[in-house]
């Protein structure tokens, strides 16, 4: 089998029009360029150079396998140059994906910073299904993505964590590593004329009677059983929807109460008010999960540092 060594060597001894002159090209010695020529042709059964008063000249199959071989050549390059971009941090590729309260701020904050630090870079940003977020950086087919605890442990009952451990990896998942970014805090999201829109902190067994919005996983009620636990019975949930605008003009409306995580506090509308809850319901650990070193890409690297940043001034700011 050729190798692209020897497709080289047959391109530069072409241009050259001497073993000599493409010995000096490729740091070789005239005798190493002969025997590399000599092995292939013997390996193709044909000459492929012709000697001529002042160096070789192809043949006319050592013309054909000089154009094969630039064409071969350049599709090496291009792939090289094309795998090269994955891992440049002034022309690669960085493929993401979030769920929505992340998209509400976080998330475009992150890429506003990003390419601004790394105009090159082609930022996107993939839908995933719920849960999936994992398996797509496991696959491949994510570079890194921004999921919850919940999705990792739908069951989990969430503890209130240090925050000072907020950028320390927890967790390692075949091949996939989880950076804890922040954790978030459930508060209710309210009518403006609310009976309770004044109070400070909002009791939740006061809320027994409401109705209340359900979202899609993981911008959802959360665990149900703390939620109902405080409450004194299970939420009354007459309105399904995921889309936050959706959520919020129900709230508004004046036709059911929500939960409102962290994240999406810069995206409440006029017309709901966000209150802390008594007793106060489970934090929501907010992770970034890439593809573990050696294997990530420098991009995602650098996209992990700036969500870092970010939630800890956040986190600093309360």
């Amino acid at each position: 089998m050729l190798d692209i060594w020897t497709l080289r060597v047959l391109v530069e001894v072409a241009d050259q029009g001497s073993f000599t002159g493409a010995a000096e090209k490729l740091s070789m010695t005239q005798p190493a360029v002969s025997r590399q020529i000599a092995g292939m042709e013997r390996r193709v059964g044909v000459s492929l150079f012709r000697r001529v008063p002042r160096g070789v000249r192809p043949t006319t199959a050592g013309e054909v396998a000089v154009e094969q071989a630039r064409d071969i050549l350049a599709r090496v390059n291009a792939l090289e140059a094309r795998l090269g971009s994955f891992t440049d941090l002034a022309t690669g590729h960085l493929r993401m994906s979030a769920f929505p309260s992340a998209n509400t701020w976080l998330m475009p904050e992150a890429i506003r910073r990003m390419s601004r630090a790394y105009p090159g870079l082609t930022l996107s940003l993939v839908r995933t299904g719920p849960g999936e977020a994992l398996a797509a950086v496991r696959d491949g087919t994510v570079d890194l993505a921004l999921l919850t605890e919940w999705e990792l442990y739908p069951d989990l009952v969430a503890a209130k964590h240090d925050a000072t451990q907020t950028t320390r990896p927890i967790e390692t998942i075949e091949g996939v590593e989880l950076v804890a970014l922040l954790d978030e805090e459930l508060l209710v999201g309210l009518p403006a004329t609310h009976r309770l829109a004044d109070q400070p902190r909002v009791r939740l067994r006061d809320l027994r009677d409401e109705v209340w919005v359900e979202g899609g996983f993981p911008d959802c009620l959360g665990p149900l059983p703390q939620l109902a636990g405080a409450l004194g019975g299970p939420p009354r949930i007459g309105f399904f929807c995921e889309d936050w605008n959706g959520k919020q003009a129900l709230v508004a409306a004046g036709a059911a109460v929500t939960l409102v995580p962290t994240l999406a506090r810069s995206a409440v509308r006029r017309g709901v008010v966000l209150k802390p809850t008594s007793p106060r319901l489970p934090t929501r650990r907010l992770l970034a999960a890439t593809t573990a070193p050696p294997f990530r890409m420098p991009a995602a690297t650098a996209m992990l540092s700036v969500l870092t940043t970010i939630a800890a001034r956040n986190a600093a700011r309360g």
